[in-house]
Order: C-alpha cells, then sequence, then structure tokens
C-alpha cells in the first residue's frame, strides 16, 4: 500500500542533508509523495533564527521542481507549536498510511512528545541515520550518508552544504543575522 513521508522539522537553515533525506525517501517504492512540513515553532524550542515564512519560501524553492514532493505551509499557517500528533490525525483524513520521518537524534527525546503513545499507534516511523546512532528494529532505518547539523550552520554558514537552488539567499540571510548578533 503506498503512503506518504510526513517529513517535518525547523529546517533552520535547510541543507543538503535534508535534501538528501528527501531524494532517500524518494527511492522506497512504498512512498508515492514526500510532505515536508516545517514547523511554525518547534514544541521543544522557543524560537528560530529564520522566521517560519521564510523557512517555507526556501523550502519551496529547493523543491519546486520535484513532482514527488509538496511543501505543506499546515504547521505554519497555525502560528503556534503544533504537536506532531495533530499534524498527522489532519493528514489522515488525506492520506493512509502516513510514514513519519525523523533523524536519529530525535530518537533519545521521542518518548517526551506530546501524546507519543498516540502518535506512533497513528504512523510508521523512518528514521534517517546521523552518525553512530543506533535504530531500533521497530524503526525503518534510512540510510543518507550525510551528516549536518542545523545548529552548526546557523552559527557558521557554509554555502555548500546549502541547496544549490537557494543557497546563496540562506547564506545570506543567516551572515546577516549573524553579524546583527555580533
Amino acid at each position: 500500500m503506498n503512503g506518504i513521508a510526513l517529513y517535518g522539522g525547523s529546517f533552520d537553515p535547510p541543507h543538503l542533508g535534508h535534501e538528501a533525506v528527501v531524494k532517500a525517501l524518494e527511492k522506497l517504492d512504498f512512498i508515492k509523495k514526500v510532505i515536508i512540513m516545517p514547523t511554525f515553532l518547534n514544541p521543544f524550542k522557543e524560537t528560530f533564527t529564520a522566521p517560519a515564512e521564510l523557512r517555507l519560501k526556501w523550502l519551496k524553492c529547493i523543491f519546486a521542481d520535484d513532482e514527488k514532493v509538496q511543501i505543506s505551509s499546515f504547521e505554519v499557517e497555525k502560528k503556534r507549536k503544533v504537536p506532531a500528533v495533530e499534524t498527522v490525525k489532519a493528514m489522515l483524513q488525506k492520506y493512509d498510511p502516513i510514514y513519519f520521518v525523523i533523524g536519529a537524534d530525535n530518537l533519545a527525546s521521542l518518548h517526551k512528545w506530546y501524546r507519543y503513545d498516540e502518535l506512533k499507534e497513528l504512523v510508521t516511523f523512518i528514521v534517517a541515520s546521523r552518525n553512530d546512532i543506533e535504530i531500533p528494529p521497530n524503526f525503518l532505518k534510512l540510510q543518507i550518508g550525510v551528516d549536518i547539523a542545523s545548529s552548526d550552520l546557523r552559527d557558521n554558514i557554509d554555502i555548500s552544504k546549502l541547496p544549490k537552488k537557494c543557497a546563496q539567499e540562506i547564506a545570506h540571510y543567516y551572515k546577516e543575522h549573524n553579524a546583527k548578533q555580533n
């Protein structure tokens, strides 16, 4: 049964690691569409460097020519922190099954997610590998071979780690922001 991959995140900034996850998802024969869902506010963070509307714009630019990818503004339009379970329930009205994509770095805190026990009954998790983090057998593993952290890029922007389509604009934004902070 073909399903959708729901790939949520901060994407602050979007980088080649995010792009690699999407490309790997597209190769899975049971995924008919990848829905990228930037958060308005991450439930575990208080602020972002780039505003939600700008991160949404960058994602639309990066994946504009990819027919299997849809960029969703669902969480951005809420203008608040949206728990994953709320997003999944809304998406289930249109799509089933849903494969919920997370980075391996999220595994350690997954049990802290709002209504995690309910969420895990609604989706199948796909975990994008990162470093040497072990992925439990009850999760599908997505090998991507790219290890880039948005948090590292925000402070020290490296254009070679950004998607080519919007690299200049993204790099300019973070350089300007960092200059104002110093």
